[in-house]
């Protein structure tokens, strides 16, 4: 099978290829991107092509590909209070 050939993967991931690519298309990226990407994220997901024999059955990796910024809270500073050196206790007499 010669590099780059599509028949290692299943009806399903070169749909779901063509999905991510447009979207990558509706995002304006290149044609050539896109597809570049697609697959790229679909090796990812399931870690290459369909593989045959037994115990291959491994689990998708469904976590998102990008993880968004979080908004940080602000954190709020801490006063520093100085503390007064210590007194030492007069006596009186």
């Amino acid at each position: 099978m010669p590099r780059g050939s599509k028949d290692a993967y299943t009806d399903k991931q070169k749909r779901q290829a063509e999905h991510i690519e447009d979207g990558y298309l509706d995002a304006g990226v290149p044609a050539d991107e896109a597809a570049a990407r697609a697959w790229a994220t679909v090796n990812r997901q399931d870690h290459g092509g369909k593989k045959s024999g037994s115990g291959r059955g491994t689990s998708r990796d469904t976590k998102p590909t990008a993880k968004k910024p979080t908004a940080k809270k602000p954190t709020a500073k801490k006063p520093t209070a100085k503390t007064p050196a210590a007194k030492t206790p007069t006596s009186k007499k």
